[in-house]
C-alpha cells in the first residue's frame, strides 16, 4: 500500500484559483482536471453530488491539467474555460464542458461560449490568440510539481487524495479531513 504522503506545492489563493465555496471551509478540495479526460467526465457528477452533501464545509477549487498528447483538445477546452472565467463564467463554462465533453472542438466551443451569453468577438480573440495558455502553463507545471501524473487527481486539505473515486469512500475521506479540522 502506498503510504506516501504527496503535498499540494502551490497553495490555493482566491487571486489566481478558481473557487467554489467558502475560504472558511473546513475542507479544500482541489481537482487538477482535463475537460476531455473520462475519468474527469466520470468524477464530475460525483463533484456535484459531493458539494451537495457536504455544503458549506466544502471549498472546491479547479486547476487545469490538459494531457495534450492523449486529449487533442483538452488544451484549447481550458482555454475556453479561461476565457470564459474573464467574463465572469468560468463555472458556467466548466460545467458545460463536461456536460458536452464528446463535442469539444473550437466550433462547439463557440457555440458554447455563445449559449452562455459571453462577448464572442473576445472569446474569439482569447481563443485565436491562445490568451490563456500560459496560465493554463502555470496550473499544469503547479499540478507536476505537487506529483500529479493523471487526471483526475485530487487534494483534501493540500494532501494528495489516493483512495477510491467511488462517491461513499470520498465522501467517507472529505468529512474525515472535515471532522480533523
Amino acid at each position: 500500500m502506498d503510504t506516501e504522503i504527496v503535498k499540494l506545492i502551490l497553495p490555493v489563493t482566491s487571486d489566481r484559483d478558481h473557487i467554489q465555496g467558502s475560504s472558511t471551509a473546513p475542507v479544500t478540495l482541489v481537482e487538477y482536471g482535463d475537460y476531455e479526460c473520462p475519468y474527469c467526465g466520470q468524477a464530475y457528477p460525483m463533484i456535484k453530488e459531493v458539494q451537495r452533501h457536504l455544503g458549506n464545509k466544502l471549498r472546491f477549487v479547479f486547476r487545469n491539467f490538459p494531457l495534450t498528447e492523449i486529449h487533442p483538445h483538452a488544451q484549447h477546452a481550458a482555454e475556453a474555460a479561461e476565457a470564459a472565467a474573464v467574463q465572469g463564467r468560468f463555472w458556467e463554462m466548466h460545467d458545460y464542458l463536461y456536460e458536452h465533453q464528446q463535442a469539444l472542438d473550437d466550433k462547439y466551443l463557440e457555440k458554447y461560449a455563445e449559449n452562455l451569453g459571453l462577448n464572442l468577438a473576445k472569446f474569439n480573440i482569447d481563443m485565436s490568440s491562445h490568451t490563456y495558455a500560459g496560465r493554463i502553463r502555470e496550473d499544469f507545471l503547479s499540478g507536476v510539481r505537487s506529483g500529479v501524473n493523471g487526471t483526475p487527481t485530487f487534494y483534501i486539505n493540500a494532501i494528495r487524495y489516493n483512495g477510491s473515486l467511488d462517491l461513499k469512500t470520498f465522501l467517507k475521506a472529505l468529512r474525515s479531513a472535515s471532522n480533523n479540522r
